[in-house]
């Protein structure tokens, strides 16, 4: 069932005369002290008529409940709260830019959280905040005769180590914030630019002046020489600009102005440079064409080198072709030579077999045949005897029988057959 609200007293479906009150008219009263008997600006009493804004013949609405008025009252003062945060741009939500750091401060607990990512931040105010720093390369200008702003500051004017002066008409410091040193950077510095003026302005032009002074005029009015003076002045204010989150990234310099006799002489020097120059170049050239005949002698020479060296190389391999093949000529030889030994030494290792076993039984046999006679005795010699005189042919010559023969022959002796036997040793009668 829907009702129907008369926030003017109107009558609806509802209870005649008696309207919802919405919230913020809640918290109107209860911020107002709106009651019975009370004054505000709806009126006084009861009735709320004779009031600045009162209703004549209005409803009479009675007392809100407590709850009623402390939420009336919060809202009030949550809106105020609002309303002060949003004025001054902490609601508890920053917007990063792409070209911008922030850091966010927690301040119960003290830490810091630097943000290089764009986007949005979320944080709760009054506990914690954001503060956000240009992320950009900054540039700091040396131009002119006065300062404008806390970008430029006047020329830069150095004193050289010989006691000439010199100028720079523009000189450019590129620098930018270290993301990682950001709230070392806030703390030492403060909030916006202040840096810009503590540090960069502060250390510029001493450290320039300081490095650049190190070289006389003629060193300076030479660019390979000066050209060192920018970068030993960056080393050196990163050295002291780093611990507090600046960096610096290039120093950009023109050509160093003087005056107009020493420029004359400058000038005078630089064609003398230059003639200086010209002379060492023609000599490197000399030096060149010589190395270009030395390396062309070289080549043909080489060429030379290559050509005997090839030839030596085939000599060298047809003669070591041609010791191969005597070394295995002679290896066969070798190896012939050394097969017909073995054939011969197995061959007569067999014949000293062969001889050995001959032998070995024809010792056996006269062994055998010497027991035999040994067992036998004087029989075996005397058939031995027989047996040799068996062969033994006697002649006998018919003789007379001399009492004194003179001599005796025999036929079959092997004596020459003039030989003569003396009677007495024949033993005859």
């Amino acid at each position: 069932m829907s009702k129907t609200i008369d926030v003017e007293g109107s009558s609806g479906d509802g209870d005649k005369g008696r309207g919802f009150d919405p919230p913020w008219e809640g918290a109107k009263k209860a911020w107002k002290g709106f009651g019975g008997g009370g004054s505000g600006p709806w009126g006084s009493g009861g009735s709320g008529g004779g009031g600045r804004g009162g209703r004549s013949g209005g409803p009479d609405f009675p007392d809100p409940p407590p709850l009623v008025k402390i939420a009336g009252g919060v809202f009030v003062v949550l809106l105020v709260l609002f309303t002060v945060l949003g004025l001054s741009g902490k609601l508890g939500i920053a917007k990063v830019e792409a070209d911008e750091i922030a850091v966010r401060v927690n301040y119960l607990s003290g830490t810091e959280h630097v943000v290089s990512d764009p986007g949005y931040q979320f944080y709760i105010p009054f506990l914690m905040d954001v503060y956000k720093l240009d992320g950009r390369t900054q540039e700091y200008l040396m131009k002119g005769d006065s300062y404008q702003g806390l970008g430029q500051a006047p020329y830069l004017t150095v004193r050289a180590i010989d006691g000439s002066n010199f100028w720079f008409d523009e000189l450019k410091i590129q620098y930018e914030v270290n993301p990682d040193d950001a709230g070392i950077l806030i703390r030492d510095s403060g909030l916006g630019d202040n840096y810009k003026e503590e540090w960069i302005k502060s250390y510029a032009r001493s450290i320039l002046r300081d490095e650049f002074g190190r070289y006389s005029a003629v060193d300076v009015a030479d660019p390979t020489v000066y050209k060192q003076a920018p970068e030993a002045a960056r080393a050196k204010m990163n050295e002291i600009l780093g611990p507090h989150g600046i960096r610096v990234v290039r120093i950009i310099t023109p050509n160093p102005q003087f005056d107009e006799n020493y420029e004359r002489a400058i000038e005078m020097r630089k064609e003398a440079d230059q003639e200086v120059e010209e002379l060492r170049a023609r000599v490197l050239q000399i030096e060149q064409e010589r190395e270009q005949r030395l390396a062309k002698v070289r080549k043909e020479k080489e060429v030379e080198m290559q050509e005997l060296t090839g030839q030596l190389t085939k000599e060298l391999l047809a003669a070591e072709q041609s010791a191969i093949r005597v070394e295995k000529s002679a290896d066969a030889f070798a190896m012939e030579r050394i097969a017909e030994g073995t054939a011969n030494e197995a061959r007569y290792k067999a014949e000293a077999t062969g001889l050995v076993a001959k032998y070995t039984k024809e010792a056996e046999g006269i062994e055998s045949k010497a027991k035999a006679l040994e067992q036998r005795g004087e029989v075996v010699v005397r058939e031995a005897l027989v047996q040799k005189l068996l062969g033994v042919k006697f002649t006998l010559v018919p003789y007379s029988r001399d009492p004194s023969p003179e001599r005796l022959e025999h036929s079959g002796s092997t004596q020459s057959p003039e030989r003569m036997i003396p009677a007495d040793e024949a033993g005859g009668n």
